[in-house]
């Protein structure tokens, strides 16, 4: 029998209006090292602290839509990684959960989508490929 794998949280995304803005603002309160990203969107990477230490890195990215419930996320986003993103969100549906943001593409990365969870809460779900 396969043993099924337990998906990790990988990531976070910070949605912000003014990207630059919100990066001078984690920099100077956290200490964050924050890097505006070379790909093809306004992504700019975080790194919360040494890779010999608990934690995850994550970004600042530009928000999609107007400020308004349910129309782009607001918050903090934790994003998990997964082997097969279209049967994870066949199962989120299942399991109650909305699309938020439907799948898409990050260039060199992967495929992702968002959904908001039975509480409203937003996650992110990512599966890896460098072909994306």
């Amino acid at each position: 029998m396969k043993e099924e794998m337990m998906s990790r949280v990988v990531h976070f995304e910070i949605h912000a209006d003014e990207p630059e803005r919100a990066a001078t603002f984690y920099k100077s309160v956290f200490g964050w090292e924050i890097k505006k990203w070379e790909g093809p969107i306004d992504y700019w990477l975080v790194t919360t602290g040494k890779d010999t230490e608990p934690g995850i890195d994550g970004a600042i990215v530009k928000r999609q839509g107007d400020k308004h419930p349910g129309m782009a996320v607001i918050g903090y986003v934790c994003t998990v990684q997964v082997d097969d993103l279209d049967t994870t969100i066949e199962k989120a549906t299942e399991a109650g959960g909305l699309v938020a943001l439907p799948k898409g593409p990050i260039p060199g990365v992967g495929y992702i989508a968002y959904f908001l969870d039975t509480e409203g809460n937003v996650f992110g779900i990512l599966e890896p490929s460098p072909n994306a």
